[in-house]
């Protein structure tokens, strides 16, 4: 499972109907959108929580770093650090070795969406610039040297409140991304910083508990 809701019983009974355990519960970064069911899904399941070693999570949980990799059957997940939208925010690389070698889609969390990336600004303590250039980077330097086949499945779509310029559309390709997404056209990094510092709405009032909340594994 990767960033799931506090509402775990649909995760449980799907894999229920499939005769299938959950073995790993991956955060792509601690949530502030949404009280995580991370730590309700492992008490369920036995399943360990992992997040990125940089994450200050007060609660048992396996370290992730960059490049490192999961087997899973056929299923294969290789761990992108993508910085910028938090300090911890990762992006996993996906491939079923069952048809290829080749990487197949990405799960890219608060990273990169369908028409925008996510918003740097909600750590406060003045570190919206630092990461913004840490977005650019994970931007520009990780991501978008996939391959354009690659499919791109972010944690949201419109009317989510943690990027910038967000598209209704679930799902997109790293292709699709490079030649559309307004972010990914501001080639400089300053361009990019100043474009996805501006016009940010307010977080919203409940973003900084529900962090709390994530960090503590309530």
């Amino acid at each position: 499972m990767v960033d799931p809701q506090l509402d775990i019983e649909p995760y449980l009974e799907a894999a229920a109907e499939k005769s299938m355990r959950i073995t790993h519960i991956f955060e792509t970064h601690v949530q502030a959108d949404h009280v995580s069911g991370a730590h309700r899904l492992a008490r369920a399941t036995g399943a360990p929580v992992f997040l990125h070693e940089s994450a200050e999570a007060r609660f048992p949980h396996c370290d992730l770093a960059d490049g490192d990799e999961h087997s899973m059957g056929n299923v294969w997940l290789e761990i992108l650090h993508t910085p910028g939208h938090t300090r911890d925010g990762i992006s996993i690389l996906v491939t079923d070795r069952s048809r290829t070698r080749e990487p197949w889609f990405v799960l890219t969390g608060d990273t990169l969406f369908s028409g925008g990336v996510g918003r740097p600004d909600l750590l406060g303590d003045a570190a919206e610039g630092p990461l913004a250039e840490q977005l650019y980077e994970s931007l520009h330097g990780r991501l978008m040297t996939l391959p354009d086949h690659i499919e791109v499945y972010p944690a949201h779509f419109g009317g989510a409140a943690c990027g910038k310029g967000l598209s209704g559309k679930a799902g997109s390709t790293i292709g699709f991304e490079r030649r559309f997404n307004p972010a990914l056209q501001r080639a400089s990094r300053s361009e990019f910083v100043s474009w996805v510092l501006a016009d940010l709405p307010p977080q919203p009032a409940a973003f900084a508990e529900n962090r709390l909340r994530n960090l503590a594994g309530e």
